[in-house]
């Protein structure tokens, strides 16, 4: 079997670097920069940074910086979707541990524009440890403020070589939370003052908001695939068919970015916040009320559940009833949205097993569900959302054990472990249990059995499940 290489030779010039290497900024970023390039002349080349050395995985030269994009999915009409899209506008790859060098010379480059990460939830974070000299320092902000620093330096604080910084790392307030940490590395290092004003009035930090399933390279499939392209090609990756870029930025990142015109689902937006709230209500929230209720039902996928006629139509009817109209966004906007999620969920390219979702199932619930089960009751004079609610006893369920390996931190698992270990010996009533969770103001911020009804409706639904069964209760 051939391999992927170049044909032509490199002709873009360098306006990205990009710190991460992995699957999601492939089948995410680098993929609609190809587009861009493609359908609006945006001629961006990219320049690949490893945020972390010691990876043996060898770098993206080996072909030339080409990969193949798999996007499978359904498309907006439910329609099966099969695409491969070979993305050429990566034209090297840099690890700073052993290309120190070649990593600093990136400042210099007149072009250089962008600057876009994915180091996880923990790369955007601080030491006091890291030194300006060192090469490399340990952290991704430390790295990057010796870059900003070099840039400062090359082009004598110009202001019209700044760059625009957008972080895809999935914290809040991602490009506020970058800028804090280079302007930390600048304190720490006693960088010229010049430099944080240049950082402060040259540069643009953006927050953002990402959001697609990319899965890596699909090994059962790989045979199949190679035949279909002629080529073998290890840093494939399968995407799913929806994807979404929320930026909050000046209107001229998206002159710059030529996304007029593109068709591609980028957001420029003055405010990211409603963006975060929808996300974290339907498609974060979705999977958290869905998945103790189809566990219980003895199902074992999202696809599966969301096409079983009970399951998939209690979670339609939460969302629809439940979830939106606790969203304060456009309802149309949101229904919208709320269909695209469904449509994810059954994505048959991609299986997704619910006890994996279950992991860390309280925090998860605090964060996505209970903002919404409270707002909907104070919009509807103390009325609960009764499906929320039923999710809610349903996880308090799935943690009596017994239907899934639960894999949660340990305080929570021993106190769900002697509360239900106290009601099987009579010593604890149902009622019980649900007013001892409910006081846990450490997960919940607050002492919820201070809402109104919800101890007794808890109650009632941990009673339902015991007697009825799940199955008898969605019926």
């Amino acid at each position: 079997m051939t391999a992927l290489r170049r044909t032509a030779p490199f002709a873009l010039p360098v306006k990205i670097l990009q710190f991460g290497q992995g699957n999601f900024m492939r089948g995410f970023f680098d993929w609609q920069v190809d587009l861009l390039n493609e359908r609006t002349g945006l001629d961006a080349g990219v320049v690949v940074v490893r945020p972390r050395g010691g990876s043996n995985v060898p770098l993206l030269d080996v072909q030339d910086g080409l990969f193949t994009v798999l996007v499978r999915g359904l498309d907006e009409a439910g329609q099966p979707v099969k695409q491969y899209r070979t993305v050429e506008c990566v034209q090297r790859e840099i690890d700073p541990a052993t290309m120190y060098g070649d990593y600093l010379a990136q400042a210099a480059n007149p072009v250089l524009r962008f600057v876009v990460s994915n180091t996880t939830e923990a790369g955007i974070a601080v030491n006091d440890t890291d030194r300006f000299d060192d090469a490399p320092p340990v952290t991704f902000p430390a790295k990057l403020t010796q870059l900003l620093f070099a840039r400062y330096t090359a082009f004598e604080g110009a202001q019209d070589k700044g760059l625009v910084l957008l972080p895809c790392e999935l914290i809040d307030r991602n490009g506020a939370a970058l800028k804090e940490a280079v302007l930390h590395y600048a304190r720490l290092w006693q960088l010229p003052t010049g430099f944080a004003a240049w950082i402060g009035d040259a540069c643009t930090f953006c927050n953002t908001l990402v959001d697609r399933i990319v899965t890596g390279y699909p090994a059962a499939d790989a045979g199949q695939i190679e035949r279909e392209l002629g080529y073998a090609d290890p840093f494939l990756v399968a995407a799913e068919y929806y994807y979404l870029f929320v930026i909050q930025g000046p209107a001229s990142v998206g002159e710059e970015l030529k996304l007029a015109g593109s068709g591609l689902n980028v957001k420029l937006v003055d405010d990211i916040t409603p963006y975060k709230k929808r996300k974290v209500g339907i498609l974060n929230g979705g999977h958290t009320t869905l998945v103790p209720v189809a566990l219980l039902a003895g199902l074992e996928a999202v696809g599966p559940a969301v096409d079983d006629a009970q399951v998939g139509t209690f979670l339609r009817a939460a969302i629809d009833e439940e979830i939106i109209p606790a969203l304060e966004m456009d309802r149309a906007e949101l229904e919208a949205f709320a269909e695209d999620v469904l449509r994810r969920f059954r994505n048959p390219a991609i299986h997704h097993r619910l006890a994996s979702i279950a992991l860390n199932s309280w925090s998860k619930f605090a964060a996505r569900v209970m903002p919404q089960l409270l707002r909907y009751a104070d919009l509807n004079d103390g009325r609960l959302p009764r499906r929320l609610v039923l999710a809610m006893a349903a996880t308090m369920v799935l943690y009596r054990g017994g239907v899934i390996d639960l894999a949660d931190d340990a305080a929570t698992l021993a106190w769900f472990r002697a509360g239900w270990d106290k009601v099987a010996a009579k010593a604890w009533t149902l009622d019980d249990l649900a007013h001892g969770w409910l006081a846990h103001a450490a997960l919940w911020g607050r002492d919820l059995n201070l809402v109104p009804g919800l101890a007794a409706q808890l109650a009632a639904n941990l009673r339902d499940i015991e007697e009825q069964g799940i199955r008898a209760l969605l019926a």
